[in-house]
């Protein structure tokens, strides 16, 4: 009895305190499509998802593995921008959007590259697929390899344009996945996402058009991909990256799946990467290779390890909450060297109030090798009185 009358006192005293945890969380807008996924790609933090691990068919946002590793042969050299590839029968006749390339024709791995990011050739990802992996099939292979390589745990290809086929399927939080590490490891080739209109020499100008809308309404934007059949509906990856006083160059990528339309996929990412700059703010605490802190080191060559990360160290915190963050570091004391550089040596815990945010590693941004035996010795001595 006792427990039931302490139970109703408490329950308003508890709905009180849900509803201010959930008031300090912004809550996205509206979307209308299958799943979605926001994510602050500066702080490596998602901001807001729905269905981000339900199966959907990725239609032609599969055209984002195929130049994953279409870029990759780039740089290991085995193919050059310059260097042009035949038209075979089979990439002649594919279905769906085209380029509009024929056998005839020997047409230049860059011009290729266009076709299947601004036009979303699936003749042009074909002919890519086969000069690449030698025929679509082993491509094919060496997509799935390399999606499990990346950690995409729910993605299978079936082909290499994105044409619906039974377990060619993947899911939101894969392709966030793909979209980061394609911007990551492939900086250089990020231009032809934004190109807005191409077509190759020789051919119609139709479909010359990248149909990503928002190249065209936002100036902030520039990438990535569309994607369209009739079991996926209407799909988009859309990244931008804008300039903010306390945060220059911060990218935000959307992902809209299983859009009614080709406007509605455009205007639902364009929603969600309003509400992501405007609900939550970037606050970058340490820069690349800045040192968190430079703790005594024991037993080495030097007398000091500076700690941090390689990378920014950024978080995205809803907006006008950024006073509240404080950061704690956690390491072993004392530290004896060795130490190689990259090593994890301690993590960086940011906190709001008292509850923990993130947890970053910190590794020795040099190494620190050992003392010699007198150093280490007389180390051990200290150590010992200490």
């Amino acid at each position: 009895m006792r427990t039931r009358w302490m139970q109703a006192l408490l329950a308003p005293w508890l709905v009180f305190f849900c509803l201010v945890a959930a008031a300090q969380v912004p809550q996205p807008p509206e979307v209308a499509a299958r799943s979605y996924l926001l994510m602050d790609l500066s702080a490596n933090q998602v901001l807001a998802a729905r269905e981000p691990d339900a199966p959907v068919e990725p239609a032609s946002l599969t055209k984002l593995m195929t130049a994953y590793l279409v870029f990759d042969a780039l740089r290991a050299k085995k193919i050059t921008l310059q260097q042009t590839l035949p038209v075979s029968q089979r990439a002649w006749k594919m279905p769906g959007s085209r380029m509009f390339i024929d056998p005839k024709m020997q047409v230049p791995v860059e011009d290729l590259i266009k076709g299947m990011i601004v036009q979303s050739g699936n003749d042009a990802t074909m002919a890519l697929a086969e000069g690449v992996g030698g025929t679509a099939e082993h491509f094919v292979e060496l997509m799935n390899q390399q999606a499990k390589a990346l950690g995409m745990k729910n993605t299978g290809y079936k082909n290499p344009e994105g044409l619906t086929a039974p377990g060619h399927t993947t899911t939101a939080r894969d392709l966030s996945i793909l979209s980061t590490r394609l911007l990551q490891d492939f900086p250089e080739y990020m231009g032809y996402y934004k190109t807005q209109k191409y077509r190759y020499q020789g051919t119609p100008t139709a479909n010359d058009t990248n149909r990503n809308m928002l190249l065209f309404r936002d100036p902030t934007v520039d990438g990535l991909k569309t994607g369209h059949t009739e079991a996926a509906g209407y799909c988009l990856i859309a990244t931008a990256k804008r300039d903010f006083p306390n945060l220059a160059g911060r990218r935000l990528l959307a992902i809209v799946l299983g859009a009614n339309s080709e406007t509605a996929r455009a205007n639902e990412a364009q929603k969600l990467l309003n509400w992501g700059y405007t609900a939550y703010e970037g606050l970058k605490l340490f820069d690349a290779n800045q040192a968190v802190l430079e703790p005594q080191v024991w037993k080495g060559s030097e007398k000091t390890v500076k700690l941090g990360q390689p990378q920014p160290i950024v978080l995205a915190v809803p907006a006008g909450s950024a006073s509240k963050i404080k950061t704690q570091v956690v390491r072993p004391d004392p530290l004896v060297a060795p130490f190689t550089k990259g090593q994890q040596v301690g993590t960086l815990r940011i906190l709001s109030g008292e509850q923990v945010l993130r947890e970053v590693p910190l590794v020795a941004l040099q190494g620190v090798e050992q003392a010699g035996i007198f150093g280490r010795a007389w180390d051990a001595m200290r150590l010992w009185i200490k």
